[in-house]
Parts: structure tokens; sequence; C-alpha cells
């Protein structure tokens, strides 16, 4: 299986675990359900369960064997703090990214109300970061809990679905303890829309307290056609650590 990503901000993907269960409107048109039931339709093992919450203990230290640096986006399929997860199994994967040191791991939730619970239970080695999903105003919580994840070196945002403007989303950017801000339309069936002024109210915040802000995509239902380019320019901006981290590792 190839583990590359077509995701915009990461390089590669993986999913000691896959499926989930729907927690907000974000999840309402789900890619990752999308795309198990398209896999075991085809009858990929990996996806037998469909969406269906698993474990996949053979993959957890497929990390450990890719010698080349990467961006990697864990659980892409799934989310490393569901509620269903044993805390051992997230301890493991923990592990996993302690000793694989030479790579950057993306770790991405909705619930940041567990992985407050257990943060200081796990070791956070630079080269993890963590971000929260927040569509809407409704779930600026989730922002208040990622600030409390201090040994974490980036926090970062990804309001991807964007459902609304934000709404006050500067009180917590201006903390300085939001370190990466990725903004992206809903893309696929159902895909609900973006507003134009919604992305440059975000942008223009990102720039006036110097957060890296990426553009993903303007989404809908041909995301290829609708592109990622705002009023004429790409913003792909990645927090400064990383330029650091990888010029080290290149050395």
């Amino acid at each position: 299986m190839a583990y590359r990503s077509c995701i915009e901000w990461t390089e590669a993907t993986w999913n000691p675990s896959t499926g989930c269960t729907k927690v907000s409107p974000a999840c309402r048109n789900c890619y990752a359900e999308r795309l198990s039931l398209r896999l075991q339709e085809m009858g990929i093992a990996k996806y037998k369960n469909g969406f269906k919450l698993t474990i996949h203990e053979e993959e957890l230290e497929k990390p450990l064997k890719w010698k080349q640096p990467k961006i990697i986006f864990v659980n892409s399929m799934s989310d490393l703090f569901h509620e269903d997860l044993p805390e051992e199994f997230i301890e493991r994967v923990f592990s996993v990214m302690n000793k694989a040191h030479w790579h950057v791991f993306q770790v991405l939730t909705k619930r940041t109300k567990r992985l407050v619970r257990l943060a200081d239970q796990l070791s956070w080695t630079p080269n993890i970061w963590i971000g929260a999903t927040v569509e809407t105003p409704s779930y600026f919580f989730r922002i208040e809990d990622l600030m409390h994840i201090k040994h974490a070196s980036v926090r970062f945002l990804s309001l991807e679905p964007l459902l609304s403007r934000m709404v006050g989303i500067e009180n917590y950017l201006k903390t300085g303890l939001i370190n990466w801000v990725i903004v992206g339309g809903e893309s696929g069936p159902g895909a609900r829309p973006m507003k134009k002024e919604w992305v440059i109210e975000i942008k223009e915040l990102c720039k006036q307290f110097n957060i890296p802000f990426f553009f993903k995509q303007w989404g809908g239902v041909q995301k290829k056609k609708t592109g990622k380019m705002l009023d004429g320019v790409e913003y792909t901006e990645m927090p400064s650590v990383l330029e650091s981290k990888l010029s080290h590792l290149h050395v």
C-alpha cells in the first residue's frame, strides 16, 4: 500500500487505526468514511470492517522503517483520541513517534477533551504536532483545550470544513499559543458552501498575529475545478519549526 498522501499539508499518512464515529457537523460528509467504504467494496483487507473503528497492530511500527524523513499525518482515516481506543494503544502510538525522531508527526483530533485528559501521561517529543478541527464558533472549546497542551512543539487548527464565519477566533489567535492555521472548504457529494469573506478574515488575522496560514482548497463537488487560489495567490505557509528541523535533518 502507498503511504504518500495527496493531502496538501502533509507528505504521508500513517493509520494504526481506522474507522470513527461522528461527533459534530464537520463529520456529516466525512471523506474518510466514503473512502473506507469504497476500499471495503474493493476487497482491501485493511478495510474489511468498513468504517468501524479497527486497530491495526501490523501498522504500528511502519514509520520506524521509513528512513527518509517525512511529514506524517497520523490517523487520517480515524481519530487517535477516539473514546473507544485504549489508552495503552495511544501510548504505544506515541512511543513509536518518540522513537521515529527523524519524522514530523501531525496528530489532528476533534476529541480534545480526551486529549487534555491523557496529555500528561504522553511523551511529547519535539517532532509531534497536535491539532484540532474547528468548523464553527460552537467548537471553540477545542481551541481552548488545545492551548492546554503546552508540551507540544506545534499546536495547529484545521478550520476544515469551514462552515461559518469564525466570529471571535482572534481572541485565541492573539495568545501566541496557536502556531499554524489551515483553512479549507468541504468537498465531495453534499459539500456545504464556504464564503470568501470568512477565509479572508482568517487570513488577515493570521497575518496580524504572525501565524502561518495554509489555504487548502475551496472545495465543492468538483474541488479540482475550484482550486486553492485565494485572490490569485496560493497560501502554503508552514510553521517555522519545520524549516529548522528539516534543515537539521538534511545536513
